[in-house]
């Protein structure tokens, strides 16, 4: 789990869509996270799978922007921001499982080889046939 540095987050507090009435016009209650990749010190395959995970949540500058504005009070949304983040994070951490390369047995290939020529015996029976 990689820890996020306090240097590299940045938050704003916006106005919200969503549930709490006319008090979500009032008071800004969604959180918007940026955090700067690059301060995180990724290793470059850990970076590269971020990229693919987060989409469009990345800039080309490196800031990763995570809004959220599911609750009605901001330090609800500031956990639910920080939480996403980190699972984020926790997903393009993980590694792919290895593809382990395996061929055919001698037997399997002689019966390929022979299930192949059993089809062209009955595909050619179904050609033309001449008239002596």
């Amino acid at each position: 789990m990689i820890a996020l540095p306090e240097t590299a987050i940045e938050e704003r507090f916006l106005a919200a869509t969503g549930p709490g009435g006319q008090n979500v016009n009032k008071v800004a209650t969604a959180c918007q996270l940026r955090v700067d990749v690059y301060r995180l010190g990724l290793h470059p395959e850990t970076f590269a799978r971020l990229r693919t995970l987060a989409g469009s949540r990345l800039t080309a500058a490196g800031t990763l922007v995570v809004t959220a504005r599911r609750y009605r009070t901001q330090e609800a949304n500031r956990a639910d921001a920080r939480e996403r983040v980190a699972a984020l994070l926790a997903a393009a951490e993980e590694r792919d499982a290895r593809r382990v390369k395996t061929k055919p047995s001698r037997t399997a290939k002689a019966k390929r080889v022979d299930a192949k020529k059993g089809r062209a015996v009955v595909k050619a029976g179904r050609g033309r046939v001449e008239v002596e």
